[in-house]
């Protein structure tokens, strides 16, 4: 006989309400200013990102992880990387602090002139390195969790999950992808803060050409419904409509907000400075639902508190 496995609303409604009550704010990791700042990372939150090759994936994942570092003292991150060295990420994250080349600092070229930037970016580095750890193979799922618990990780960061192992054999990616994601959403209830990168798939444009840039959408990702049903946020970081160069190495993105399980999607233009390895706003976005609902809310109660006392049919209209 099955055992029944359930719990009343009454049995956790006093727990619940001095929850709501204590007016305690949940944990967030920021990430960034302006409107990077409006992303939500944090413990038991799975954030899903993807993008086609060279859209600058990895770039904006190890900025969210240095800039939450920095921002919250007490975090450790661990980033499981499955195609750059731990190196490679760490000259990168030292142009956009140094604000020097990237091509300088990879191949070694650096000069007198730039000795105050570097010994400004190598402190900014040395100074959360002890709370920065790199996975080491093999890439898998027994491992990311030994190296989580040994490191005592706050933040996990997979880079990217159609590349990492998952227990047991499987017939197809499809269901090895799956079962990630069900031990990541473990994880996440664990109170651990999750970022997935992934993969898209190719689709057809118009004139039959494959292209990564088409109608991106939630299916763009490989494994549509199984990372889709893992995510508590999904983005794609996608190219502008008629994308221009903002200076050189620079060019306008935009990161599509495609899925929200606890809000509202928005979308977030952005500058991506390659050289730098840097990502900045770009301006404001278009209004979201829920601004636009907060907006007509505010009206129609501006007009309400105007006309109570007493009320005007032609105002009202108005």
């Amino acid at each position: 006989m099955i055992e029944a496995r359930f719990q009343s609303a009454a049995d956790l409604l006093h727990t619940w309400r001095d929850d709501v009550l204590s007016c305690k704010q949940p944990t967030l990791y920021p990430v960034g200013s302006g409107e990077l700042a409006t992303i939500e990372i944090g413990p038991g939150l799975v954030t899903l990102l993807g993008g086609a090759p060279g859209a600058g994936k990895t770039a904006l994942t190890m900025q969210w992880v240095v800039d939450s570092l920095i921002a919250s003292p007490g975090l450790r991150a661990l980033v499981l990387n499955v195609e750059m060295s731990s190196s490679t990420l760490l000259d990168r994250q030292l142009a956009r602090l140094a604000d020097i080349d990237l091509t300088l600092i990879r191949r070694r070229r650096l000069a007198v002139e730039h000795s105050q930037a570097i010994v400004r970016g190598m402190q900014a580095l040395e100074d959360l390195a002890e709370r920065l750890a790199f996975v080491r193979p093999p890439f898998d799922l027994g491992n990311v969790a030994a190296s989580a618990d040994a490191f005592k990780a706050g933040l996990i960061v997979l880079d990217y999950i159609q590349r990492v192992g998952s227990h047991g054999d499987h017939g197809d990616r499809r269901g090895a992808v799956s079962e990630t994601m069900d031990y990541l959403r473990q994880f996440a209830e664990g109170g651990f803060a999750i970022i997935v990168v992934a993969a898209l798939a190719r689709s057809k444009d118009a004139k039959g050409r494959s292209s990564y840039s088409d109608g991106l959408s939630l299916a763009s990702f490989r494994e549509t419904s199984e990372l889709e049903y893992g995510a508590d946020d999904a983005f794609i970081l996608a190219p502008t409509d008629g994308a221009k160069s903002e200076g050189e190495g620079s060019r306008r993105v935009v990161l599509k907000h495609l899925k929200s399980r606890h809000g509202e999607t928005k979308d977030i233009n952005l500058t991506f400075d390659r050289r730098h390895q840097r990502f900045s706003s770009a301006g404001p976005t278009e209004p979201s639902k829920q601004a636009d609902s907060d907006k007509l809310r505010a009206t129609l109660r501006d007009q309400w508190d105007s006309t109570s006392a007493a009320p005007d049919d032609d105002e009202v209209d108005s």
